[in-house]
């Protein structure tokens, strides 16, 4: 079983397989359920996040299907129906799938997606689609964290060696590719999904050569067309900066090439960039780039900058590719409705003592709101799936968390962020390439206000629901509660 291609399927927690057969002996397989995929707080304490993981759902949901040594795994566990077993052999997705394209800017309390399913089917996809999108929302998160901070200088993904599993290397270099970095140090992620790899050398290679000089003018000489040299494996300022510019001078210079690069990944970066511009420029080499590694982070890199460095490209790797410093997303999957014997849809919703795990209720619409004086992110807005927004009226909104705060917004454009991705079990949505979702996420984050984009203390953005929306889940809460 060691060499068994892994059946996606069943990448599952087993409840949902013990709950698909309690709903079907109770006649509940025909049921149509709605769950909603949302988060309840910013990694990192940011003022918003970045959606990501669709396309790998998409994948998933057209392969759902059983193998023979899954029902016979399953059948040896003792537990399930043989009737649910046989029901599992031509088992596959038949619902609707909506969703916020990836790269959406979002906030927590919102749907991400939402499935409309029968019960054992929506019940079943909700742990794959969890880690999917739990998993590339915080990465590209992260990412644009990181990206902002280089304030328009290039920034490489470079953690695939710390990364946990190759999973975690292949799709955080994608995920951090829609969240704004160039490209990835991991080969397997540009074949895959063309995220631009790229990399030139280790210490190892200095190392391997008699001097630090040939080890130079080796790499030059085979790979003229933008060396990167790096120049820190035995003394930057003393001989790794003039090896480069000697070896610059002698292989490019009679090429008439000029662009080059040197690297650092070790010391003090803010003095020795400092120390390496000026000795590079004096040599004639002002269009040689200096790059940077070693345990970057978005606080490390505007450190950096706010003390001058002179850097020009940013390689991040393990405070990345782990998001480390929060490296939880913490999505979650709550039902929200079902249909009743004559189609009607029947909120629900789950209350609890922690105030932040009460949920919003029903099917609904998210839409965003752009002011149209400035185009602008003012507000999102959650309301009842039958309701409609009218941009030319002004709209009473309600925040969820207290009754009484309301405010009115007007002079806007109201945009529906989700998109309907499958319906009746067949893919309806067409997946944009991976540069269209980095373009699509750099617009997003460039509609909000720079308080909210702060990495300390950011201002609360509003996701506020509709008078109807908040009126049926405070009767909810009443109703409950008892």
């Amino acid at each position: 079983m060691e060499n068994r291609t892994i059946n996606n399927t069943m990448l599952c927690d087993f409840y949902e397989l013990t709950m698909g057969n309690g709903y079907f002996k109770k006649g509940y397989r025909d049921k149509i359920t709605y769950f909603d995929v949302f988060f309840r707080s910013v990694p990192d304490g940011g003022g918003y996040a970045i959606a990501a993981g669709l396309e790998q759902v998409v994948k998933y949901i057209q392969d759902l299907h059983f193998e023979e040594e899954d029902i016979a795994y399953l059948r040896g566990r003792g537990i399930f129906d043989e009737d649910f077993l046989e029901y599992l052999r031509n088992f596959r997705f038949t619902g609707d799938i909506y969703a916020v394209p990836e790269g959406t800017v979002i906030f927590p309390r919102e749907p991400i997606l939402t499935v409309r399913a029968p019960a054992i089917e929506a019940q079943l996809v909700e742990t794959f689609i969890l880690l999917s999108i739990n998993h590339q929302s915080l990465i590209a998160t992260k990412a644009n964290r990181v990206v902002r901070a280089a304030d328009g200088r290039t920034v490489l993904e470079f953690g695939s060696r710390r990364a946990q599993g190759g999973d975690g290397a292949i799709l955080g270099a994608r995920a951090a590719y829609i969240g704004g970095c160039a490209g990835t140090a991991c080969t397997v992620s540009d074949q895959l999904y063309g995220v631009p790899a790229a990399g030139t050398m280790a210490h190892s290679w200095v190392q391997m050569f008699p001097t630090q000089y040939e080890a130079f003018k080796t790499y030059c000489e085979i790979y003229p067309n933008n060396p990167v040299l790096l120049v820190d494996t035995y003394n930057t300022l003393k001989s790794g900066v003039p090896d480069a510019i000697r070896v610059f001078n002698e292989v490019l210079k009679p090429r008439g090439l000029t662009k080059c690069g040197i690297r650092l990944d070790s010391g003090d970066m803010a003095y020795l960039t400092n120390e390496a511009r000026k000795m590079l420029d004096a040599a004639g080499w002002e269009s040689c780039k200096i790059s940077v590694s070693n345990s970057l982070d978005e606080y490390i890199i505007q450190d950096l900058l706010r003390q001058g460095a002179k850097i020009d490209m940013f390689g991040v790797g393990e405070r990345l590719i782990t998001a480390r410093s929060e490296p939880v997303f913490g999505g979650v999957y709550k039902l929200t409705a079902i249909e009743d014997e004559n189609g009607n849809v029947v909120p629900k919703i789950k209350i609890s003592e922690n105030t932040a795990k009460i949920t919003n209720p029903h099917f609904k619409k998210l839409y965003r709101l752009y002011g149209n004086d400035t185009g602008k992110a003012i507000a999102d807005y959650l309301c009842v799936y039958d309701e409609t927004v009218d941009d030319g009226r002004d709209l009473t909104i309600f925040d969820p968390e207290a009754t009484w705060k309301e405010k009115t917004v007007y002079n806007f454009t109201a945009k529906e962020l989700q998109v309907p991705v499958f319906r009746n079990g067949e893919l309806v949505y067409k997946l944009p390439t991976l540069p269209e979702i980095q373009a699509y996420c750099r617009e997003q984050v460039d509609t909000l206000w720079d308080e909210v984009k702060r990495f300390d203390n950011p201002h609360s953005y509003y996701v506020d629901l509709s008078r109807k929306l908040w009126d049926i889940k405070y009767d909810l809460l009443k109703t409950n509660s008892k």
